[in-house]
């Protein structure tokens, strides 16, 4: 399969990469900054584009199998300035809408568009368990989720499929937020956030990467899927396993108004706040989880 990842250089595309190529597949990247791709796989084409169209990259499309879109400006640890709020918005949007240029444009067009959100598309609900069908939130995240979704919704009017999958918390010892959260630990000051009652939903990097996979390859896959492991758990309990498998105490909590002050909005949506999200389709579809629970895939990450 000839498979073309937009964003390819994060955490979660390196590790598709890695999976891809070992399945012979052709694989094409697109980034801003090719001289990050200089530690994937040397088979990967990696084609410098501007982020916001399809000029340099979009003839790929034309008879690729797949696209994965993964672009868009990390969510942390700047502060959400109004500049940067803007500049995490415009990055997801523009991307979409250059994949649908880049369809449009092709004769032979792909089979599937994979695309990227997150579960902040729901807001924030307490103790409430999301699904699906669940009602998009009305804060910040929530509306950058919605847009991201959005912007590439009209590759379904040009015949092509589409699979949204809305990401929890990924954890994988070699990037993302695991190693931030971890770091007060190493230094023996670990503990809950806040209140620590907040849900936190996860998901092991292989986990993601095989939902990814799965839906990629199954021709049923349409629509919207949660990436997140069956049991989410709230913050106090995140805390109490990554210390234990960190060989590391958690007793030390984080006032929320520690958090407030510097991070503010970003505080409350991402760190004080949280969901408790089900994989209801993912998991109704068939597809296996191999870390269900919170200990073994932290026992994984850290200890394998």
């Amino acid at each position: 399969m000839k498979i073309i990842l937009t964003g390819g250089t994060g955490l979660i595309g390196s590790a598709l990469i890695e999976e891809l190529v070992r399945a012979k597949n052709e694989i094409v990247v697109t980034s801003r900054a090719p001289e990050k791709a200089k530690t994937l796989p040397r088979s990967v084409k990696v084609v410098k584009w501007d982020g916001q169209t399809a000029e340099g990259w979009g003839v790929e499309a034309d008879g690729a199998d797949a696209i994965v879109n993964l672009a868009g400006a990390p969510i942390a640890p700047l502060p959400w300035t109004r500049a940067r709020k803007e500049i995490i918005h415009a990055s997801r949007v523009n991307a979409g809408q250059a994949i649908v240029d880049a369809v449009t444009r092709a004769k032979n067009k792909p089979r599937v568009v994979v695309q990227s959100s997150a579960v902040g598309y729901y807001g924030l609900h307490g103790a409430e368990t999301l699904t699906e069908n669940s009602k998009p939130g009305s804060d910040y995240l929530a509306n950058v989720c919605v847009d991201w979704e959005n912007a590439t919704a009209l590759v379904e009017a040009l015949g092509v499929r589409r699979a949204i999958y809305r990401t929890g918390l990924v954890l994988a010892r070699q990037g993302g937020i695991l190693p931030r959260m971890a770091l007060p630990f190493h230094l023996f000051v670990g503990g809950r956030v806040g209140s620590g009652k907040q849900w936190m939903s996860w998901i092991h990097i292989a986990d993601e990467v095989a939902a990814i996979q799965f839906l990629m390859a199954n021709e049923n896959a349409r629509g919207v899927f949660n990436l997140t492991a069956p049991e989410p758990v709230r913050n106090q309990d995140f805390a109490t396993a990554l210390g234990r498998a960190l060989g590391r105490p958690s007793a030390i909590p984080v006032p929320a108004f520690a958090m407030k002050l510097p991070l503010g909005e970003m505080a409350e949506l991402l760190l004080l706040g949280g969901q408790r999200v089900a994989p209801e389709r993912l998991q109704q579809m068939g597809f296996q989880f191999r870390f269900s629970t919170l200990p073994a895939a932290l026992e994984n990450v850290y200890h394998r």
